[in-house]
């Protein structure tokens, strides 16, 4: 069983000049290992809450990226040595080694969301509170939305970035049908009510 925290709730507010916004970014523990989910911007804050969390960046074993959006990765410079994974691939320094269906060594599940960007991925684990979807921008929220989470509105959410809606679209299903809980790119985890 894997253990998560939300060490950032993603926020995206918009800024007299464009955004402030850095993402949800999540400490997954499986299989005595720690991994970070999406790093995101706000360095002050991730490593405030690492403290908080009894880590330092010496600490993390993996860094997984959802999408190379740089508000969900600009922070990796933080941990010099770690690999960086994203979808099917892990990244140690120069190497890249491909790998499929889970996160080498863990029990934590990836699964391809394009749309939102092409290469965007999320990860499933096993909790003891159910099967939780780290999703990255699949869903996402700015700071001022009002986050609705029926099932329509959830699958119908405009996203003033989409690559392609279709993909957007069939992407969000297939994970409301397999999470029991979801954490958003920006805005607050939330349970999926099916029927």
């Amino acid at each position: 069983m894997t253990k998560l925290k939300i060490l950032i709730q993603g926020y995206a507010k918009k800024a007299k000049n464009g955004w402030r916004a850095s993402s949800t970014c999540v400490l997954l523990q499986d299989k005595g290992l720690n991994i970070l989910v999406d790093p995101g911007a706000n360095k002050n804050l991730l490593l405030k809450n690492l403290k908080s969390a009894g880590l330092r960046p010496k600490n993390i074993d993996l860094i997984f990226l959802t999408h190379y959006h740089p508000d969900h990765w600009l922070n990796i410079s933080l941990f010099p040595g770690v690999k960086i994974l994203d979808g099917d691939i892990v990244y140690d320094g120069d190497k890249e080694i491909g790998f499929g269906g889970k996160i080498p060594k863990t029990n934590i599940r990836v699964v391809a969301t394009p749309g939102h960007a092409p290469e965007h991925t999320a990860l499933l684990a096993k909790t003891k509170n159910g099967q939780v979807a780290i999703t990255g921008d699949l869903f996402w929220w700015n700071d001022n939305e009002k986050q609705k989470t029926d099932i329509k509105s959830l699958t119908n959410k405009k996203d003033p970035y989409v690559k392609n809606w279709p993909e957007l679209k069939a992407s969000r299903r297939k994970i409301l049908q397999i999470a029991d809980y979801i954490i958003p790119g920006h805005g607050q985890v939330f349970g999926v009510k099916r029927g």
